[in-house]
């Protein structure tokens, strides 16, 4: 039987909201920080997959999650294709060559790369109860292609915003490989034991409008027909952080079965806007969480009213942080299972 997780993204609403939080196998957690402390660096724990399922399972042991996010990153897509991919303490992960620097066909293909995160998925759905839904996970193509591009994080995606401006057929070709190599990794979590996926989009919210439509509409539209053609039966998630009054539209035409709202969003206008019927999953503050009090229970209950005729999956806006105390997760899941 599935669980209330998978039920809610198939479109069937719950009494009360499944639950999973963005980034919550990981650093808030003390568990997690002596499992790092002892194996090594953040890439070396994703491509160790006896440590990855175990930190995958970390918090649905702690809270009865509905969901396990597969314990991985975005940029296994880059480092599978070829990339240098290193995460340096302190300031992020950083790629190289960049894309400024070389391009596509420079890089010799790794997908081996992807074999280990397979079997992470394999460990977690052998250590989890079938009441808990599997989730696996891949970067949009525009996000990923941004990193690709200036090698690091940046806070405007100024060096992929030039690019596609100056040279749109340079961009395409860098977008369409992502693609290929997403829809390879993402239905190998399928076949792995993944019951749903989620595309983020971090840096959707960088792009004016006609970009969006061509670098974030269009590609994540590919990825989701060729999931569907291949596996009919699996939710995709679309989350295109920042998105705004372009939520519509990438609901309506990318195809994707839920999608995930961020904290800047207003849930009323959300179900307002949104095809009806059309399962949503967000947008509780991550700061709110992590500074807690009152606020904590009334925000919960005004996103839980918003949501009450539309299936919906409670969530935060965008992944938790570091410091978020366990209590306050705790306060929130009260709140929110009553």
């Amino acid at each position: 039987m599935p669980g209330p997780l998978l039920d809610t993204l198939k479109g069937v609403r719950q009494d009360v909201a499944p639950v999973w939080l963005m980034r919550q196998a990981g650093r808030y957690l003390p568990e997690y920080r002596e499992l790092r402390a002892e194996k090594g660096g953040f890439l070396e724990l994703v491509y160790d997959s006896e440590a990855a399922a175990e930190i995958t399972v970390q918090p649905i042991r702690r809270f009865a999650f509905d969901g396990a996010i597969l314990f991985s990153d975005i940029l296994i897509v880059p480092h599978a294709m070829g990339q240098g991919l290193a995460f340096m303490a302190g300031e992020g992960p950083k790629l190289s060559p960049t894309l400024l620097e070389t391009d596509l066909a420079s890089f010799t293909p790794a997908p081996d790369r992807f074999e280990p995160v397979y079997e992470t998925v394999r460990r977690t759905r052998a250590l989890i109860g079938p009441e808990v839904t599997m989730l696996g996970f891949a970067g949009s193509p525009w996000t990923v292609a941004t990193y690709m591009i200036a090698g690091e994080g940046s806070k405007d995606q100024g060096p992929a915003r030039l690019l596609a401006y100056r040279d749109p057929a340079h961009m395409q070709a860098i977008i369409d490989a992502i693609i290929e190599v997403s829809v390879t990794y993402l239905r190998g979590q399928i076949d792995a034991g993944a019951e749903a996926v989620q595309l983020f989009d971090s840096w959707a919210g960088s792009l004016a409008p006609d970009q969006f439509e061509r670098w974030v509409v269009a590609p994540n539209a590919v990825i989701t027909a060729q999931l569907k053609a291949s596996h009919p039966d699996t939710p995709v998630i679309g989350f295109p952080k920042g998105a705004g009054a372009k939520l519509p539209a990438y609901a309506r035409e990318t195809g994707v079965d839920a999608v995930g709202l961020d904290e800047t969003l207003d849930p009323a206008w959300a179900h307002a806007s949104l095809p009806e019927g059309m399962p949503v999953q967000g947008n509780f503050d991550p700061l709110l969480l992590e500074a807690g009090g009152p606020a904590v229970a009334q925000r919960v209950r005004a996103i839980i009213a918003a949501f009450e005729d539309r299936p919906h999956v409670f969530n935060l806006g965008h992944g938790i942080g570091q410091f978020t105390p366990i209590a306050h997760v705790e306060e929130l899941l009260a709140a929110l299972r009553g």
